[in-house]
């Protein structure tokens, strides 16, 4: 049971050595802990605010690489809108080019047909011609075998030369 009550000296040199130990934890120690504390604690608070900004930098990077994503689908959209409007544009072109070298085509040919007509026309003009005169010829060449023929018709073709 003695060692359960102490003593007053026991308890004064507890005392006196606990004060001394504080003190001097107080002198030395205690600083360079708390400073190690509050430096753990604006780390963590500067470790929290970066995690914040790289968060809403993250957030903005998503709604900017979103309207970077919109801007290329309507770019694309315009291109293609405009692509089919070339397109368009050509096809058109070309049939406007394709009716307007028909028609002169078209035009050409009726023109070489007309000229390849009339040369037709002519040709036949003058073998109608050779063919009337050959029959003329003949004709009179028998009307004309006979003399009495001869100065029957020599005679009424002075008699209208005189009538005229």
């Amino acid at each position: 049971m003695d060692l359960l009550i102490p003593e007053i000296g026991l308890i004064f040199w507890h005392t006196l050595s606990f004060l001394l130990l504080l003190f001097l934890l107080a002198k030395f120690a205690w600083k360079p802990v708390m400073k190690a504390i509050g430096d753990r604690e604006r780390s963590i608070e500067n470790a929290l605010d970066a995690a914040e900004k790289a968060k809403q930098e993250m957030a903005r990077l998503t709604n900017e690489n979103e309207q970077l994503l919109k801007d290329a689908r309507a770019e694309r959209d315009l291109i293609l809108k405009e692509a089919r409007e070339i397109k368009e544009q050509l096809l058109k072109d070309a049939k406007e080019q394709a009716q307007l070298e028909g028609n002169r085509m078209i035009e050409k040919a009726r023109i070489e047909i007309n000229n390849q007509k009339a040369i037709a026309m002519a040709d036949v003009k003058n073998q109608v011609s050779k063919l009337s005169l050959e029959i003329a010829r003949k004709v009179l060449q028998q009307e004309l075998a006979d003399k009495n023929k001869q100065e029957a018709l020599v005679g009424e073709l002075l008699k209208e030369v005189k009538l005229n």
